[in-house]
């Protein structure tokens, strides 16, 4: 029996692009196909696919939430996460709700299909770039809560006594937790901090 593959995406043309070569293996064959969280959870329940193919950022929901939402109710499911973005946070999140594999969407295609096949087999495949940031992000203290309040709005260029007013906190309190942003992320001041933590997948300019 081929593997079977169910693939997550909302865009139809990446969908395509992805179904063409996998179809064309004689171990594999695209058996659904999802543009939205809902939609995937949907066609996990009616296919049952062996490996899952699941972009991160979906309209509805991101793939990491489509993930755990599907790893509660299937424990075993074998997902692969194919996306854009590649910052530490990104990565560490989507390893954490069960994704068994991690590519970035300029991925070759034989790295892709070599990586449903490990992941079928049972295995894990993270790319030795990826590796190394999921390291680098366990040896990493997370940001609390309120840490990460205050950051997104540091990234939305709100200075501390705008963050006063609208967290009804005082300015020691902010100033003590931007010293913490800071030093967990090993910044040297707010703007090297908001760059950080773009880059690393923490937060998003816009959310």
């Amino acid at each position: 029996m081929p593997t079977s593959i169910l693939i997550v995406d909302d865009h139809f043309a990446t969908r395509l692009g992805l179904s063409l070569p996998i179809n064309g293996e004689k171990d594999m064959k695209v058996v659904a196909e999802a543009g939205t969280g809902a939609k995937a959870i949907e066609m996990y329940r009616q296919h049952r696919p062996d490996v899952v193919l699941m972009d991160y950022h979906l309209p509805d929901q991101t793939g990491v939430e489509t993930l755990a939402q599907l790893k509660a109710e299937f424990p075993d499911i074998r997902c692969i996460v194919l996306t854009i973005f590649d910052g530490e946070e990104d990565i560490y999140r989507a390893v954490t709700a069960g994704a068994r594999a991690y590519l970035t969407k300029s991925s070759e295609c034989d790295e892709v299909l070599r990586a449903i096949r490990a992941v079928a087999s049972g295995s894990t495949y993270f790319p030795p770039d990826i590796a190394v940031k999921i390291k680098a992000r366990e040896k990493r203290t997370p940001l609390t809560d309120r840490e990460l309040e205050i950051l997104r709005l540091l990234v939305k260029g709100h200075s501390t006594k705008e963050i006063v007013d609208i967290l009804k906190l005082s300015m020691g309190t902010i100033r003590l937790h931007i010293s913490l942003i800071l030093d967990k992320l090993d910044a040297f001041d707010r703007t090297n901090a908001v760059a950080k933590a773009i880059e690393r997948g923490i937060v998003r300019v816009g959310e």
